[in-house]
């Protein structure tokens, strides 16, 4: 006899594929997630840091990246479904690693968020994917960066909720206050 589910699994895997941000070259980016509380990382890493990537010679627009993301959470209910944060850095006219780029978006998404930037840098970067405190923070979009993700759940139906893929959060999100 098979016993019912208490939790609900979702596998996410994927990358950072490259980052289009026009005035800015040598860029590297940093990854983390957020989650409620209701929510657990069962395998997996819940952040990163990539490679310092330069432009293409050929397509001069495109960073390219493809940095691996692979992590799987378990929860009772979908409240506070996890959301990516990235950050994006570069060397400024001096050489030092400044922000060139926050967003954040709900998994999973449609692939191609817009990042937007603004100095100085955020002491922790997990407060764009939080409205507390947002409205004194003015941004403006400066880069764009493409993601890609498969995502796979279990036992959602098996406590009351829809798995259909269109029934789940997706989003193609411009990063604004």
């Amino acid at each position: 006899m098979a016993s019912a589910a208490s939790v609900f699994l979702l596998n996410v895997t994927g990358q950072i594929e490259s980052a289009e941000f026009p005035e800015f070259d040598d860029l590297y980016c940093k990854y983390c997630f957020v989650y409620g509380h209701d929510w657990a990382p069962t395998s997996g890493v819940e952040e990163g840091i990539s490679q310092i990537a330069s432009r293409n010679r050929s397509i001069k627009k495109s960073v390219v990246w493809n940095f691996p993301i692979e992590i799987t959470f378990k929860s009772t209910n979908p409240f506070g479904w996890p959301q990516i944060v990235v950050s994006v850095y570069g060397p400024d006219v001096f050489g030092n690693d400044v922000v060139r780029g926050y967003g954040a978006v709900h998994l999973p998404f449609t692939p191609g968020s817009w990042l937007t930037g603004r100095r100085p840098e955020f002491t922790d970067p997990k407060v764009v994917a939080q409205g507390d405190g947002r409205e004194v923070t003015r941004v403006r979009s400066q880069g764009f960066l493409t993601l890609s993700f498969n995502v796979a759940t279990k036992d959602l139906k098996k406590l009351g909720y829809t798995s259909s893929s269109s029934d789940l959060p997706n989003s193609e999100i411009t990063f604004n206050p």
